[in-house]
């Protein structure tokens, strides 16, 4: 059997037309799409791996919003309950220092009111015993009562020295009317003409004198000229006894609201340290 070669060569002719045309025309144009394909698919997947990371972050992102807002809804919650806890705290507190000093204040009201009722109470009882130690003096006074006491105004004349007796002089010789010479009774002759000589040789001059009988003076003698005077009157031994008295009972009354006053400023230091432990 022989070989026809130009039918064998005109076969590998066609074979490789056929290739060339099929690499050009079929297979070129596969790979080409195949390869828009690729680059497409490649290019899609990186898309969605971008928008996948994308979509990852916006969530962390929303994730981290949702805990920032959470932790400080919790953190003005918190905020807020320890406002109203300390404004709840500080109205009691308000409170309480209201009503305490409504109560201080009431209890001081009170304890003034008894105050003054007592000191009321102690005022007119001295007024009153005093009252009635003037009457007993003024109803068991006499004539002779007066006489003596004449004597001891004389030796009180007599006692005077130093400034009291150079203010008298000074009143006496500067005085424009008589000496002033008062007494509970009407003074015998003789008595008058006693004062009269002790005046004159007490102030070495002639003394001239003005006479008045006043009911008021309880058993005494009161001598003046220009403003000065001497006297000894039973009344003065009690107004100093009087003034004695009213000065004790208000040093008295002094001394307890000092008293109190301490007291007072104690009581808030230990109830302070009762609320701190």
């Amino acid at each position: 059997m022989s070989i026809d070669w130009f039918t064998v060569g005109a076969q590998i002719i066609n074979f490789l037309i056929l290739v060339w045309l099929m690499k050009r025309f079929l297979y070129k144009p596969i790979l080409t799409a195949i390869d828009t394909r690729e680059t497409k698919v490649a290019a899609e997947l990186a898309d969605a791996d971008a928008k996948k990371a994308k979509a990852e972050k916006e969530q962390d992102e929303f994730r981290k919003k949702n805990e920032d807002f959470d932790r400080q809804h919790a953190e003005q919650l918190s905020k807020m309950k320890d406002e109203v806890k300390t404004e709840r705290e500080k109205l009691l507190d308000e409170a309480r220092k209201e009503a305490d000093s409504m109560s201080a204040k009431r209890q001081e009201l009170l304890r003034n009111d008894a105050d003054n009722l007592n000191k009321s109470i102690s005022l007119r009882t001295q007024q009153e015993v005093f009252s009635i130690a003037r009457k007993a003096l003024a109803d068991l006074g006499t004539a002779n009562l007066e006489e003596s006491m004449c004597d001891v105004f004389i030796r009180r004349l007599s006692e005077l020295n130093g400034k009291a007796k150079d203010v008298l002089s000074g009143a006496l010789k500067t005085a424009t009317e008589p000496a002033l010479l008062r007494s509970a009774f009407d003074l015998p002759k003789e008595q008058h003409v006693a004062i009269q000589n002790a005046l004159n040789e007490i102030f070495n001059a002639e003394i001239h004198l003005k006479y008045e009988t006043v009911p008021e003076l309880i058993g005494g003698i009161e001598f003046s000229s220009n403003g000065y005077k001497v006297a000894w009157t039973l009344a003065d031994y009690l107004e100093t006894m009087e003034k004695s008295i009213g000065e004790l009972i208000e040093t008295k009354d002094k001394t307890e609201d000092m008293a109190e006053t301490k007291s007072q400023e104690a009581a808030p230091e230990k109830g302070a340290d009762e609320h701190g432990k």
